[in-house]
């Protein structure tokens, strides 16, 4: 997983409410099992005109030219609700997105996107309704985010304080998710397994 301290880079704005996870990366999508190639299906239903993903709806706020490349998403109250889909994280991933600022997030998603290398930030809602003015009024809008001093900076060097929990932050900068964190105690794990297998031998077979 790659690690996470400070991103400086262009922000997009989302602004709908109640984002599911469905409408993130649809079920018909859900075919595979490795965590690469569902950007192409991001928001699949509002990006695209046609069900096969081949016209553009160019009316959809990540089409336009301004945002591409974007890498922070501002979006609105409740992002990532509905079903735990851990593709939903997978695929703004693999769009290129590194950071979500919203109001709030559901729960399950908010910790997937630590698990995966995103790094969800809240913010009150007026702050995220200025930054949202902010990006539709100013082409080329870059947003600062800094995990180790866990803020967020305007381009007029205005600062958002956000929190976010300590082993949170610890495993995104190392760039460690479950797995990752464990192996790092994999040496005294093998001894602890050896002296356990030599006090009792009964409860190893073979």
């Amino acid at each position: 997983m790659q690690p996470f301290h400070t991103l400086k880079a262009l922000a997009a704005p989302l602004n709908r409410m109640n984002v599911d996870t469905d409408a993130i990366i649809p079920k018909q999508f859900l075919k595979k099992i490795e965590r690469t190639g569902f950007g192409v299906h991001l928001f699949h239903e509002w990006r695209y005109l046609d069900q096969e993903g081949t016209q553009i709806n160019p009316d959809f706020v990540l089409n336009t030219s301004r945002y591409q490349g974007a890498q922070i998403l501002v979006a609105g109250d409740n992002f990532g609700c509905g079903s735990s889909r851990e593709h939903a994280p997978w695929a703004l991933l693999d769009y290129g997105f590194r950071c979500i600022i919203a109001p709030s997030f559901a729960d399950i998603f908010y910790n997937n996107c630590f698990k995966n290398g995103i790094l969800p930030v809240v913010l009150g809602p007026r702050e995220v309704q200025s930054l949202m003015d902010e990006i539709e009024t100013t082409p080329g809008y870059q947003l600062t985010v800094n995990l180790e001093t866990q803020q967020v900076t305007s381009p007029a060097g205005k600062n958002f304080s956000f929190k976010v929990d300590a082993f949170s932050k610890d495993c995104l900068i190392k760039g460690l998710d479950d797995i990752g964190w464990t192996l790092q105690f994999q040496e005294k794990i093998m001894a602890f397994e050896q002296q356990y297998r030599q006090s009792a031998p009964w409860m190893f077979v073979g």
